[in-house]
């Protein structure tokens, strides 16, 4: 690879990185923003945006995909931990960290997701159900995985202007919702109240994706 080939490689790279962070936030903050406000808070011109991402439902698809890979790394990462609930706790925390879930409930439904985003997701619950049922045990009666999905929408709900207090809160709340699920040493198990979440309540969003 020539020197020009290569810096032309390092700005493309550069473009991409700068693409992404700016349609995080544009899509966001307006899930109906044009795709050209992404290349004005990018700095890069449109044409070179239109290079890399055709249409704007490529885009969204790729800022989803990046946020499951990201799931199914924490996951992965926090599995690794020997006690139970340390994983479990860790894994969540990472995702919150991560930001996950903003771009999950902001965008599902706006794209169709590709084969290897579906192959992403059934491995990305797979590991989460795994920390959790590692859990199980130190966790009150009735609490399924699904619960785990909405602490997390819960959690990625807390938005503030200021990133670094939106982080703050995050963490503040998500560890009141640990508390919360988590079974209380020395006092009885109580069930949590209601029936949990149905896999049709908690994909409702992608129905009109398909």
């Amino acid at each position: 690879m020539t020197s020009s080939t290569a810096g032309r490689a390092r700005q493309a790279a550069r473009n991409d990185e700068a693409i992404l962070a700016a349609a995080r936030e544009v899509f966001l903050a307006d899930q109906r923003a044009p795709i050209s406000a992404v290349a004005e808070r990018a700095g890069v011109g449109i044409s070179a945006l239109y290079r890399r991402y055709p249409g704007k439902e490529d885009l969204l698809r790729t800022l989803c995909h990046d946020g499951l890979l990201r799931f199914i790394a924490e996951a992965e990462q926090a599995a690794r931990e020997p006690d139970d609930w340390t994983a479990f706790e860790t894994f969540l925390r990472g995702v919150v960290d991560a930001d996950v879930h903003s771009l999950t409930t902001h965008l599902a439904g706006t794209f169709r997701p590709t084969e290897a985003m579906r192959t992403d997701a059934i491995r990305a619950g797979e590991l989460g159900t795994a920390l959790f049922e590692r859990a199980r045990p130190a966790l009150r009666a009735g609490a399924v995985p699904a619960d785990v999905t909405m602490v997390l929408e819960m959690c990625a709900a807390v938005r503030l202007p200021d990133a670094t207090r939106t982080a703050e809160l995050r963490r503040r709340y998500l560890t009141v919702l640990l508390n919360g699920l988590r079974a209380c040493e020395g006092m009885p198990a109580d069930e949590l109240p209601g029936p949990p979440p149905t896999d049709t309540e908690l994909s409702w969003r992608w129905s009109a994706a398909r």
